[in-house]
């Protein structure tokens, strides 16, 4: 009998495998995330504006390497072997992140990495359901996103606070054993998955699967190193580039481009079609691309922002803040656990209040939730422009405007990401939905570089960084507000619901 027509509506086993999988690793990485910039400044000795333009040039690759990765997984590799190619890079990465010398090779890899886990684990969850229509599927991804929440609550708690107060080495090593432990968990409960992610009628990974894997990861961590070793020398030809990061972000965003544009050829080749027989967008269609494309200029804006939490504020936390509380020091890097702490209390309830306002004569469209989000993103940067006012008088402010802040934030989030995600997926002409959806994530791609380079950008203008963030984003939400009915209706011309 089909799973779909069983009374029973319990979640596949193999979706337990996943969740701790993508726990341990979200514990990896945002405990590598909360580290990084304290660090390299402490540690390594660089200059704030440095120190910040390599987290924004990290973070921003991070997203831009999925689109390779589950490009190589969807053509050649498969699911399960790009996970598992993925997760030794990462866990290599962060293990390498525990010496110095190794600190761009460690980027690397945990850049790479990411690219051949992220987009393999989500999609992975997918396969565990029988079709789109399978009744269980919504609930399965709201347990999976709740293991990412977990792993990055937890994540801040134990690698930040091991880091900061034991030793940089040995939080960067918990990073390190997280992702082993997730690899391990994923390699002994694979029986759980079915066919998910396999090829043809195999049930699990075989000898020759994990040898492929070992080469994969063996000859990505050579490719890695070498171009590392290379770089000085390459840098020399391309005159006076700023520590390479923009270089880096072109280069790779060229390369995904061409390689994705091969791999389309290469697959119309292998249908007997050619690259122009999908035939052209209509008006309608093309509509709805803009309006996309319009509001995705805005959420740059969002992201830009929000990424703050990770590089200026961190270093608000450990600079700025008192974080002595009862004799106890609260790391700088424990205040990242409190975004998917607010996100574990409030996601059940925006959802809620979403449902029923859909549902009521005062529904509001999902352009109109963005913009609102972005408005509470600047609320919560006139907070934080606040607090640095105070900062600097007193020296040191309470911890609780951070908190502040950190939750304010993360209401914005809740309101702009789930809603933009869902907004794409349903809007998108199947022709181009996976393209408009990868060119989403780019966008994220180029807030977090952004990010990392919006303090030194500002000082060069003479602009304080917190009110003009809190400027940017309350003006560009209110803008946001008043194109929305227009935007709605271009995008919505001929559009299904």
């Amino acid at each position: 009998m089909n799973a779909i027509e069983t009374p029973s509506v319990s979640q596949p086993k193999g979706l337990r495998v996943i969740f701790f999988t993508e726990m341990w690793e979200r514990f990896s990485y945002y405990g590598m995330r909360a580290l990084l910039v304290l660090y390299v400044v402490n540690a390594l000795h660089y200059e704030r504006a440095d120190a910040l333009a390599l987290y924004g040039t990290y973070t921003g690759l991070v997203y831009l390497t999925p689109m390779l990765g589950g490009a190589l997984a969807d053509r050649y590799l498969g699911k399960r072997r790009a996970l598992l190619i993925g997760g030794v890079l990462m866990m290599l990465g962060h293990f390498a992140m525990a010496f110095e010398p190794l600190l761009f090779v460690a980027l690397g890899l945990l850049i790479v990495g990411n690219g051949f886990f992220k987009p393999n684990t989500a999609s992975l969850v997918g396969d565990l359901y029988d079709g789109p229509d399978d009744p269980r599927r919504s609930g399965g991804y709201s347990i999976f996103y709740m293991g990412i929440n977990l792993g990055a609550f937890l994540a801040p708690l134990v690698a930040g606070t091991v880091g900061e107060l034991v030793g940089w080495h040995y939080g960067f090593a918990c990073a390190g054993v997280g992702m082993g432990l997730g690899l391990l968990q994923f390699v002994w409960g694979q029986h759980r998955l079915g066919q998910a992610g396999l090829r043809g009628d195999q049930l699990k990974l075989t000898a020759h699967d994990y040898r492929v894997v070992g080469q994969w990861a063996l000859g990505a961590a050579g490719m890695i190193w070498a171009g590392v070793i290379s770089w000085p020398f390459l840098k020399g030809f391309g005159g006076t580039l700023t520590l390479g990061e923009q270089g880096a972000v072109a280069l790779l965003a060229l390369s995904v481009a061409g390689l994705g544009r091969w791999l389309y050829q290469r697959r119309c080749a292998q249908l007997g079609t050619s690259v122009q027989a999908s035939p052209p967008l209509s008006k309608a269609e093309w509509g709805r691309v803009l309006g996309i494309v319009i509001v995705m200029v805005f959420v740059i804006i969002f992201w830009t922002g929000f990424e703050q939490a990770g590089g200026t504020m961190t270093l608000f936390a450990a600079e700025k803040t008192q974080r002595e509380v009862l004799g106890h020091l609260i790391p700088a890097s424990a205040f990242q656990a409190i975004n998917p702490a607010v996100i574990v209390l409030f996601a059940p309830l925006f959802s809620i209040l979403w449902t029923r306002l859909d549902q009521s004569r005062y529904a509001i469209t999902d352009i109109t939730k963005q913009a609102l989000g972005m408005i509470v993103l600047g609320l919560g940067f006139v907070l934080m422009a606040q607090a640095q006012t105070i900062a600097d008088q007193t020296g040191l402010v309470s911890p609780w405007w951070l908190v502040g802040v950190y939750a304010i934030h993360t209401w914005g989030e809740l309101m702009l990401s789930p809603v933009g995600l869902s907004m794409v997926s349903r809007l998108a002409p199947i022709k181009v939905a996976s393209l408009l959806m990868g060119v989403w994530f780019l966008s994220s791609a180029f807030a977090n570089y952004l990010a990392g380079a919006m303090e030194s950008l500002l000082t060069k203008v003479s602009l304080p960084l917190y009110p003009t963030l809190a400027t940017l984003s309350i003006s560009a939400g209110a803008i946001l507000l008043l194109l929305g009915p227009l935007l709605w209706r271009l995008m919505h011309k001929s559009a299904s619901h």
